[in-house]
């Protein structure tokens, strides 16, 4: 067998395309090896609130110009507007990322609406990175 040949923590961790091994964390086609990470983070990006608001208060006040001039055409697309951005509003999500220190520099390894799954993978590279400090 293959599977034989393979210690039991090669691969302490290998879920939804991300797998931390005990040289490497491997997610999104990108590769960090554990010696050059200095740390992880996760970071929770919210909705973002301001272009749903201006796409509807944009569409407020088409609708209530085009009440005023009685234009149909410009009450329809206030509206189509205010509804724009209740769907851009409602079809955001909260995002988190995971942060890869490495370098120096900072990069984002994986981005998921699924908190507790980030949380795994920045547990499981810090149980994985070497307790000595990189020289």
């Amino acid at each position: 067998m293959l599977l034989s040949f393979f210690h039991p923590m090669d691969i302490p961790f290998n879920e939804r395309g991300v797998s931390v091994t005990r040289n490497a964390l491997s997610a999104a086609g990108q590769v960090f090896p554990l010696r050059e990470i200095g740390g992880v983070r996760v970071v929770t990006v919210r909705k973002n609130r301001w272009l749903p608001i201006a796409i509807s208060v944009i569409g407020v006040v088409g609708a209530i110009v085009g009440g005023l001039f009685g234009s149909p055409v410009g009450i329809v697309c206030g509206v189509m507007l205010i509804v724009v951005g209740w769907i851009t509003w409602a079809s955001q999500d909260v995002t988190h990322r995971l942060i890869v220190e490495s370098g120096g520099s900072q990069r984002e390894a994986l981005s998921s609406v699924d908190l507790e799954f980030v949380e795994r993978v920045a547990q499981t590279v810090r149980d994985a990175l070497p307790t000595s400090p990189v020289a």
